[in-house]
C-alpha cells in the first residue's frame, strides 16, 4: 500500500474511534484499525467485537493494499503531524512507514487478515431521523447505568421500539437500572412512513460510540436487521450487535397519575441538589425531601461527615410529605433537560417521582423513592 492522506480528512474520525479501539477484548488486534484502499480513497474500520465502524475518506492512492495499525499511536502521529499531507507506505512484514520529507515513523503493524470481520448487512429497511435529536435521545438514556459488574441485558442495554400513539409515529428509547427509568421519544411527521419492526435491546456502550458521530445538523439512517442495530451516514456506518433478553414492562410506570405537579426552576433546583449531595457517600446516598405548603426542604445526614439542609419556595398545596431519594438521579436528569423550568410530579412516599420539561414532553424521567 502506498497512499497520501490529508490530515484534516481523518483526524476527527481517528479521535472518535478511540473508544472502540481502546476497549479491552480477547483479541489484541482490536486495538488496531484496518485501513484499506478504495477506488477513490481509503476505508477505515474499527471494532470492539460488539460495535463495528466503517468509514470512507478521500486519499491519493498510488498502490493498493490493506494494513492494520495501532489506533492510538496512529491517531497521535496524525494529530501532531506538522503538515497536512501524510504518506503511508507498507514495507515488508507488516511494517508501515509514515511521514513526509522531514518526518518519518516506522511502525510495526499486525496481519490485516486477523482483523475481525465487520458484518455486511444488506436489504435493510432504513428510516431517517434527525441526527441531533437521536444524539439527545441517547444522552438522556445512557445516563441510567447499573453497577459495573451487572451484566443483565435490561440493565446494560437500551430498549428501542417503534410505536403508533394517538396517530403519531414514534421511535422510543427506554433505559432502567431498577431504581430509575428514562424514556426518550422522537415523533415523526404524520406523513412519515415508519417501517414496522420488533423491539430490541441495544448495548449502552455501543450507543455511546454512535453518539460521537452524530452531527448537530443533517439526518441519519437507522435500521435493525440480523440481530444488528445499524446507523448509517453518508460516508460512515456503525453496526451494533444486539443483546438477548427481556426488558421490564414499563407502561404503567410512565403513566401520569393525579399527584402534585410542581413547577421548579431547573438551575436553582439543580444547584440545591448538588449542595445537598456533597455529604452523600456510598453508605449514605439518600437525602430527604420535605414537601410542605409552598416550601420544599431537603436535608442530608451522614454520620461519618455531618449534616446539611436547605429550603426553597415552591408552588405546593398538597398534604405534607416526607420522602427520600438519591440526589444523583435527579442531578443526572436535570443535566440532560435543557429547559428553564421543569415539572416534578409527586404522589406519595411510595410511588415514583416523575420529571419532565415544562414544554418538551418527549422526555420523561422516573425515580423511585428510597426507604427512610
Amino acid at each position: 500500500m502506498k497512499v497520501t492522506i490529508n490530515k484534516n480528512e481523518i483526524l476527527s474520525v481517528l479521535a472518535k474511534i478511540q473508544g472502540l479501539a481502546g476497549r479491552k477484548t480477547n483479541l489484541a488486534i482490536t486495538t488496531n484499525i484496518l485501513i484499506q484502499t478504495e477506488d477513490a480513497g481509503i476505508s477505515i474500520s474499527a471494532t470492539d467485537l460488539e460495535t463495528g465502524f466503517e468509514g470512507v475518506y478521500p486519499a491519493s492512492v498510488e498502490t493498493q493494499g490493506t494494513i492494520a495499525i495501532n489506533a492510538r499511536k496512529f491517531y497521535e502521529i496524525v494529530r501532531d503531524f506538522p503538515s497536512e499531507d501524510i504518506f503511508l507506505n507498507e514495507i515488508e512484514n507488516h511494517w508501515i512507514e509514515i511521514g513526509n520529507q522531514n518526518v518519518e515513523y516506522h511502525i510495526v503493524g499486525l496481519n490485516p487478515d486477523d482483523f475481525p470481520e465487520i458484518p455486511k448487512i444488506e436489504a435493510v429497511d432504513f428510516f431517517e431521523i434527525d441526527s441531533a435529536a437521536l444524539a439527545k435521545m441517547i444522552e438522556r438514556t445512557v445516563i441510567v447505568s447499573g453497577a459495573s459488574d451487572d451484566n443483565r441485558a435490561h440493565i446494560i442495554g437500551v430498549y428501542a421500539e417503534r410505536l403508533e400513539l394517538d396517530d403519531q409515529k414514534v421511535f422510543r428509547l427506554v433505559a432502567t437500572d431498577g431504581s430509575r427509568l428514562s424514556k426518550a421519544d422522537f415523533i415523526f411527521d404524520k406523513a412519515f412512513e415508519l417501517p414496522p419492526g420488533s423491539s430490541v435491546l441495544i448495548p449502552k456502550k455501543g450507543l455511546v460510540e454512535v453518539a460521537k458521530f452524530l452531527d448537530s445538523e443533517a439526518n441519519v439512517q437507522i435500521g435493525i436487521k440480523d440481530n444488528n442495530f445499524i446507523v448509517k451516514k453518508e460516508k460512515e456506518t456503525l453496526i451494533i450487535r444486539l443483546l438477548e433478553g427481556d426488558f421490564p414492562q414499563y407502561g404503567d410506570i410512565v403513566l401520569k397519575t393525579d399527584g402534585n405537579d410542581i413547577q421548579l426552576d431547573r438551575q436553582l433546583f439543580l444547584m440545591m441538589l448538588r449542595r445537598m449531595s456533597i455529604l452523600s457517600s456510598e453508605e449514605y446516598k439518600g437525602v430527604i425531601f420535605h414537601f410542605n405548603k409552598d416550601k420544599l426542604m431537603i436535608n442530608s445526614t451522614n454520620p461519618d461527615i455531618g449534616e446539611s439542609k436547605e429550603d426553597m419556595e415552591i408552588a405546593y398545596q398538597g398534604d405534607p410529605l416526607e420522602v427520600m431519594y438519591n440526589p444523583k438521579f435527579f442531578i443526572d436528569t436535570l443535566s440532560v433537560l435543557h429547559e428553564d423550568n421543569i415539572i416534578l410530579n409527586i404522589v406519595d412516599e411510595e410511588k415514583p417521582c416523575k420529571i419532565e420539561g415544562e414544554k418538551d414532553k418527549s422526555y420523561l424521567s422516573v425515580i423511585m423513592p428510597m426507604r427512610i
